[in-house]
């Protein structure tokens, strides 16, 4: 009974923790959309929002290796550490792509997405994939497994609207299925295929996509 105490307690903290992180975004974006053209302010300010947006989007997908901390430990002593590291992981990741991000047009956007969509069925991102699904010794080094997953979609998300909520659902949705199912071909080649084309399309008509550009 124990046990099961710390799973449930580790899993609701981590949940509502994910909660609170999508208020906070939400709110934070709020007006700031302005499609590919979007500045990410200060360093400071973009860093702090990053971390926000990492705990929304990654923290439900995260809640497997949580059960697994909290079976061996307790909640407190083995999921706040692994959790922390975790996300220690993304804002270094957030800090470089704030160093090299710049707002571009359609055309980078769309080629951006292409590459993700490549990115998709690389052996290095179905290696990261099943990293992320099997047992790590810590927050830290399960982080780097899933930014290996992950990587392609988190820079597509930046590409298309670093301050849109929308793409930041729809890419949240993607990585969470991700870490909960396996990889398998008949799923990620036509996901693959299909982001290659979302690319295409931006680069070939970009008025067909809503909120790349900001609204006059």
């Amino acid at each position: 009974m124990t046990v099961a105490y710390h799973q449930r307690t580790a899993v609701a903290a981590t949940l509502g923790l994910a909660a609170a992180a999508w208020v906070a975004t939400v709110r934070q974006m709020h007006g700031m959309d302005m499609g590919v053209a979007t500045p990410l302010g200060s360093f400071a300010f973009f860093v702090a929002l990053w971390v926000a947006m990492m705990a929304a989007m990654m923290l439900p997908g995260l809640v497997p290796a949580v059960i697994r901390r909290a079976r061996s430990a307790g909640p407190v002593r083995a999921v706040v550490p692994f959790v922390a590291s975790y996300l220690v992981v993304w804002t270094l990741v957030g800090a470089l792509l704030y160093a090299l991000y710049r707002p571009h047009g359609t055309t980078t956007a769309g080629l951006v997405v292409i590459a993700a969509g490549l990115y998709e069925i690389t052996r290095f991102k179905r290696h990261c994939r099943r990293c992320c699904r099997a047992r790590t010794r810590s927050g830290f080094e399960f982080g780097v497994y899933c930014v290996g997953s992950s990587i392609g979609l988190m820079v597509m998300l930046v590409a298309l609207g670093a301050m849109n909520v929308t793409w930041m659902l729809v890419i949240a949705a993607l990585v969470f299925v991700q870490k909960l199912l396996p990889a398998k071909g008949a799923i990620d080649v036509p996901l693959a295929v299909a982001i290659v084309a979302f690319g295409i399309l931006i680069i070939a008509a970009p008025g067909f996509v809503p909120g790349l550009m900001p609204s006059m």
